[in-house]
């Protein structure tokens, strides 16, 4: 899929320095995109969805799971219906975890400023980065 069928479908948008007709990367591993990070769940051993956990079905429009710092560019994950679900009722010792995401097909996350990128099929765990500064300093990346 191409930038401009994803954002067809979606009704989202991007900056219109995008190359809309650029293929979108399916990873199957780590990615990022902005200040978030997608995990493979099966990495991490201590991350698991509360044990209270509400899944809920990505709708058609997609679901916004964070803005940027200044309340801009939301990192919006989208999928075909049915294909994927999401928590944000995450158990993360780091305290960096947003949602966990199970999808049977592809999903993306789209962002005005990075385009989209393609989650394989799988289990994942959608995290903020955090930048390393030294013993007592830890943190967010802000997008």
């Amino acid at each position: 899929m191409n930038l401009a069928e994803l954002l067809t479908r979606t009704d989202l948008d991007v900056l219109d320095h995008l190359e809309r007709q650029t293929a979108i990367p399916v990873v199957d591993g780590l990615q990022a995109q902005g200040d978030l990070l997608v995990i493979p769940l099966a990495l991490l051993g201590t991350v698991h969805p509360e044990r209270w956990a509400r899944w809920r079905p990505v709708p058609p429009g997609g679901v916004e799971l964070v803005r940027g710092a200044a309340g801009n560019n939301p990192h919006t994950l989208v999928a075909d219906e049915g294909a994927c679900r999401w928590t944000p009722d995450v158990r993360d010792p780091l305290r960096l975890g947003i949602a966990l995401v199970e999808n049977t097909a592809t999903a993306y996350l789209v962002h005005p400023e990075h385009g989209g990128s393609g989650i394989a099929p799988g289990r994942w765990l959608i995290r903020r980065q955090q930048e390393r500064g030294g013993a007592r300093r830890n943190l967010l990346i802000a997008d």
